[in-house]
């Protein structure tokens, strides 16, 4: 292969209320809104553009995995424990529905929240090497 994919640029999300889950992504989660109309919002968040997409009601990112286990498409990182700590805090203050945080048995520890629509995401205390390299210069 003589290309590469070089990054995600684009994460679709199904919502229910385009209105109201643009609104609920700015105001709980920071994120900046760049378009919108009745069929989808799109919003920067986390250094993504993420469409909010109108869809059937019931309809969510999630999947089950193996075990029967219902699971996140998406895991945001923060950097740090105490960053992870805060934001679950912080989260929990403004009524998003998170999990508490966990010990995979991994690097790290992580919590899952969901937005309005059920739409689940995970929280990891991790920064890739290469993002802390790119955008931090240190390791």
């Amino acid at each position: 292969m003589k290309e590469r994919l070089w990054r995600v640029g684009t994460t679709y999300i199904p919502v229910t209320d385009v209105d109201a889950s643009a609104e609920w992504y700015i105001n709980k989660l920071g994120a900046e809104l760049s378009y919108q109309d009745q069929d989808k919002a799109i919003i920067n968040l986390a250094d993504q553009s993420m469409f909010l997409v109108k869809a059937e009601e019931g309809q969510t990112s999630n999947f089950t995995d193996a075990n029967g286990q219902v699971r996140f498409s998406l895991t945001f990182e923060v950097d740090g424990l105490s960053a992870l700590e805060t934001m679950h805090q912080e989260f929990i203050e403004r009524g998003i529905k998170v999990s508490e945080i966990e010990n995979r048995g991994h690097a790290g520890r992580n919590f899952v929240f969901e937005d309005l629509d059920g739409n689940k995401f995970d929280v990891w205390s991790e920064l890739s090497v290469k993002f802390k390299e790119k955008y931090f210069n240190r390791l």
